[in-house]
């Protein structure tokens, strides 16, 4: 049997949308909310299964993944989080790179020489790797109207993956991900299945509209923080919330905070897209941390421990 294990995100989806239109094959789908990482634990596998793995840190699935190698799986594991040690075996395939300007999606277009760039753009763009996403545009030689579509779509879908379970978000990963896996570019999915296209639009923008209107929680001159309500809409915007505030002040560090489903909060940190470095380190020293050089996050930190993170925040980005 085939598993795909993948992110929720817009950087897991088009990375798997890229190789299956390369290399069809019928898979079983395992994904979840983009903070639900521990998806190989979800994997049953026995000897002679094959399970791709997209854009979910190896260093919170040491453990599946060597359970699974020692069931006899075949594994292929692209990714770009922090990975902690690699382990090395003869059924294990790897494709990692933690630099800060790469993403899931930009090493499978290299892996398939990029057959499917497109997809690619538009999860660079997801990811806020604007800067690697615009030279391939025009590398390809996209109007600037065609590669802010792609800007757009790569958003939107990233949005869709951010909340705290499955009901809080427009759609379920998996779904979004069969109805986009069909189109071999993402121009030919926002033409022709534009009521999921403008869902997403109008969503994102309704939710940006009430994040934008709220003030810093915390603000020195080199990090912000914002304190989001206790919404779905929240949960919602959190990651995106940051990626935007970090394009327009490039020089600061961003902290997007919300509850999640427990009363606890959940985290969004951003580095500053100046110095693209130390998202992952501050996170990581929280038990539910994790994440990239320039993009982590927490998934539960208890609300009587916010100011030590604030107070970790600040140091790591003074």
């Amino acid at each position: 049997m085939q598993y795909d294990v993948f992110n929720g995100d817009a950087d897991g989806i088009c990375a798997l949308i890229q190789l299956r239109l390369a290399k069809p094959t019928d898979a079983k789908l395992i994904t979840g909310v983009k903070r639900d990482i521990k998806l190989l634990e979800k994997v049953s596998a026995k000897a002679g299964d094959q399970i791709t793995v997209l854009d979910i840190s190896l260093e919170k699935n040491q453990s599946a993944l060597s359970q699974l190698l020692k069931q006899g799986a075949e594994i292929f594991y692209v990714d770009h989080h922090k990975s902690g040690d690699i382990p090395k075996h003869p059924a294990l395939t790897t494709l990692i790179d933690t630099s800060p300007n790469i993403c899931t999606s930009l090493l499978i277009n290299h892996y398939l020489h990029g057959q499917f760039s497109l997809w690619a753009i538009t999860a660079a763009f997801g990811d806020n790797i604007n800067q690697q996403a615009e030279q391939m545009a025009t590398e390809l030689g996209l109007s600037a109207a065609k590669t802010e579509q792609l800007k757009e779509l790569g958003i939107c879908i990233n949005y869709n993956g951010y909340g705290s379970c499955i009901t809080d978000l427009h759609f379920p990963p998996d779904k979004l991900y069969l109805e986009m896996a069909a189109y071999a570019s993402p121009f030919e999915f926002i033409s022709e299945n534009s009521d999921i296209y403008n869902k997403l639009i109008a969503g994102y923008q309704k939710d940006m509209q009430k994040a934008q209107a709220l003030k810093p929680e915390h603000q020195t001159g080199s990090t912000t923080v914002y304190l989001l309500p206790d919404a779905i809409w929240s949960r919602r915007i959190s990651g995106v919330f940051g990626n935007e505030l970090a394009n327009q002040h490039p020089e600061s560090a961003h902290a997007i905070i919300s509850y999640n489903r427990t009363g606890d909060y959940q985290i969004s940190v951003r580095a500053p897209l100046t110095q693209k470095t130390g998202a992952d380190e501050l996170c990581s020293a929280f038990p539910s941390g994790g994440g990239r050089k320039a993009a982590a996050g927490i998934n539960h930190l208890p609300i009587n421990q916010l100011p030590d993170f604030i107070k970790a925040f600040d140091q790591q980005f003074q």
